[in-house]
C-alpha cells in the first residue's frame, strides 16, 4: 500500500484513559503497515504523540456513569461536532474503541455519511445489555474484540467479529510470570500485600478509605505485613496521600500494576482491566468495587446477566479469586477472607496457578498488530 495515490484518513475515536493508549499502540502499529495515513479524532496525550490530531481531548476528562450527567452538554456537542465533521470531511475509516455510551454515536454518525466502522474493544453486551446487538449490527462493520468467548458470541449474532488478543498485555509480553507461584514459605506476618484502587476519581473514592481501613485491620493482626499502593501517575499519588486515613502508611508505585502485583503475595484490586496484569503475574486477588446500594438494588441486580461480576471470574467461568462487587458499608467479610487467605499457602497456590492458565489465550497475540491488519484491510481501494 505504501505506492497508493492518495492519503488514507482514519478518524478514531477514544473517551478513556485506557482507550487513549490501546488507540495509541494501533496507530503506530497502522503506521507500520503505511506511514502515509492521516490520523485525526478524540482521545488523549498518547494519540497525539503517536501522531493523532486531535479537535478535542476526551480521555483526561471521563467520568463514571452517575458522575456523568455533568458532562453531558458537552459530550453532545461534540458529538454535533464529530457529525459535521465526517459529513464535510473525506475520512476512509472510523475506528472507535470502547466506551459503547459515547461511540456509539460515533459509530451511527459514521454510518450515516457512508464510512466504514472498526470496533475496537467489544462493548460488553453479553454482560448486561443484549438489546443493544441490533444497535451494534447497523453500525459495526467489523469487530475486534480482547476476550476469547466473545467472537462466538457476536459472530453468532451477527457481527463480523475477530479475536485479536488483549492489549491490556500487550506491553507487558516477556515480562509477565510463565509459572505459578509457590507459597509453601510465606508467613502472614512478613506477606506483601498490593492495593489499587483504580485511576478514576469515582473508583478511589469508593475504595481507597476502604483499602486502607482493611490494610489497618490486618496489621493489627499481623504487624509486619509490608503494604504498596499503585497510583496512576503523580497527581493520583497526590491524590492517594491526602486522602490517607489515621495509622494507615505504605509505599507507593507510580503507574506500575505489574510491578507492584510481581512483588506482592497477595492483592486488593479493584475491578477492571488491572486485575488481567495481576492475574498474569500470577499474584492472587480479592476484587472490590462499590456502587450506589439504591442503583444496585433498583437497576443493577437486574441488568446484569452474569453470574460473576468481575473479568476474571467471568472468564474462569467460576469464582477463581473472592469477589466483592459491590461490597457497599461493610469490609468484615473482606478482612476475613483476606486473612484465611494469608493463612491457606495451598490455596494460594492454586489461586495463582488458576490464573496463570486464564490468562494464556489473551496473550496468543499482538492485539495492537491484528487490529491494525484489520483496519488496513477496510480501507478502499487507493
Amino acid at each position: 500500500m505504501s505506492g497508493q495515490d492518495r492519503t488514507y484518513r482514519i478518524f478514531i475515536s477514544a473517551a478513556e484513559p485506557s482507550g487513549d493508549g490501546h488507540c495509541a499502540a494501533l496507530i503506530e502499529a497502522i503506521r507500520q503497515a503505511n506511514p502515509d495515513i492521516e490520523f485525526v479524532g478524540v482521545g488523549g496525550d498518547k494519540m497525539a504523540a503517536a501522531g493523532c490530531e486531535l479537535f478535542e481531548k476526551t480521555a483526561d476528562k471521563a467520568a463514571m456513569i452517575y458522575k456523568a450527567f455533568g458532562h453531558v452538554a458537552r459530550y453532545i456537542k461534540l458529538i454535533f461536532r464529530i457529525k459535521a465533521y465526517l459529513k464535510k470531511n473525506k475520512v476512509d475509516l472510523v475506528i472507535v474503541c470502547d466506551s459503547p455510551a459515547f461511540n456509539f454515536h460515533v459509530a451511527k454518525a459514521a454510518k450515516k455519511a457512508g464510512i466504514r466502522t472498526l470496533f475496537y474493544v467489544a462493548p460488553q453486551l453479553w454482560a448486561w445489555a443484549g438489546w443493544r446487538i441490533g444497535k451494534l449490527r447497523k453500525c459495526c462493520d467489523k469487530l475486534a474484540c480482547i476476550l476469547p468467548f466473545e467472537q462466538d458470541w457476536f459472530t453468532h449474532r451477527g457481527v463480523d467479529t475477530t479475536f485479536v488478543g488483549n492489549p491490556v498485555l500487550d506491553e507487558f509480553k516477556g515480562k509477565l510470570s510463565k509459572n505459578a507461584r509457590t507459597y509453601k514459605d510465606l508467613e502472614p506476618k512478613k506477606a506483601t500485600i498490593a492495593l489499587m484502587p483504580g485511576s478514576r476519581q469515582a473508583e478511589i473514592d469508593g475504595l481507597w478509605p476502604a483499602m486502607q481501613q482493611i490494610a489497618v485491620q490486618l496489621r493489627r493482626r499481623y504487624p509486619g505485613i509490608n503494604l504498596t499502593a499503585v497510583a496512576v501517575d503523580e497527581k493520583g499519588k497526590h491524590v492517594l496521600k491526602s486522602m490517607q486515613v489515621l495509622g494507615f502508611r505504605c509505599r507507593y508505585i507510580i503507574g506500575s500494576v505489574v510491578e507492584a502485583a510481581s512483588e506482592a503475595d497477595l492483592s486488593i484490586v479493584a475491578s477492571g482491566t488491572a486485575t488481567l496484569q495481576v492475574a498474569a503475574c500470577g499474584c492472587p486477588m480479592v476484587i472490590v468495587y462499590q456502587s450506589s446500594k439504591l442503583l444496585w438494588h433498583l437497576l443493577g441486580r437486574w441488568l446484569v446477566k452474569t453470574k460473576r461480576l468481575s473479568l476474571v471470574n467471568i472468564l474462569a467461568g467460576d469464582e477463581l479469586v473472592p469477589e466483592y462487587m459491590p461490597y457497599f458499608t461493610s469490609i468484615d467479610p473482606i478482612v476475613y477472607t483476606l486473612e484465611r487467605l494469608l493463612k491457606d499457602c495451598d490455596r494460594l497456590s492454586q489461586i495463582s496457578s488458576g490464573l496463570i492458565e486464564l490468562v494464556k489465550p489473551l496473550q496468543t497475540k499482538t492485539a495492537a498488530r491484528k487490529t491494525a491488519d484489520i483496519a488496513v484491510s477496510m480501507l478502499p481501494p487507493a
